[in-house]
């Protein structure tokens, strides 16, 4: 779906000045300034049943992020880019040991073509465990809940 195939803007790392052990959602053709070691991707595995270790970076499909964000809350060492939603998927992240930061109403993510697009739902920044909720609360993104 092309709506998925939608990337995480450099700034968001920047601003969290951290590294990843592994980008579990890692775009196939996209841009690779995610500071990660590792990647799972379409083409070279499976980020839902593929072995996830260490700090994670994930921006999902947004299109189906159930399955996503439970086995993020389950690994529990990471940051996770995800939309607002009212869903099932969502009280679990806000009732999970995360903490979140809305970011800019207007943010927009990267295409294929490495052009900024806005999408039409609020998204937050997500961190669970200790390093990672660390680098959220330095990172000046926004206010920490």
């Amino acid at each position: 779906m092309a709506n998925d195939e939608l990337y995480t803007p450099k700034w968001i790392f920047d601003a969290l000045d951290m590294q990843f052990d592994l980008d579990v959602c890692a775009p196939h053709d996209g841009p690779w300034h995610t500071p990660t070691k590792a990647h799972i991707c379409g083409c070279c595995g499976d980020g839902l049943t593929d072995q996830w270790h260490g700090v994670v970076f994930m921006n999902p499909p947004y299109s189906k992020p159930s399955d996503w964000v439970n086995k993020w809350i389950e690994h529990g060492n990471g940051i996770c880019l995800v939309q607002s939603s009212k869903s099932k998927w969502f009280e679990n992240l806000w009732n999970s040991q995360a903490v979140a930061v809305p970011l800019p109403t207007r943010m927009k993510f990267l295409t294929q073509e490495n052009k900024l697009q806005p999408i039409f739902m609020p998204t937050m920044l997500w961190a669970i465990g200790e390093y990672s909720i660390n680098r959220l609360n330095e990172s000046k993104i926004g206010k920490v809940r």
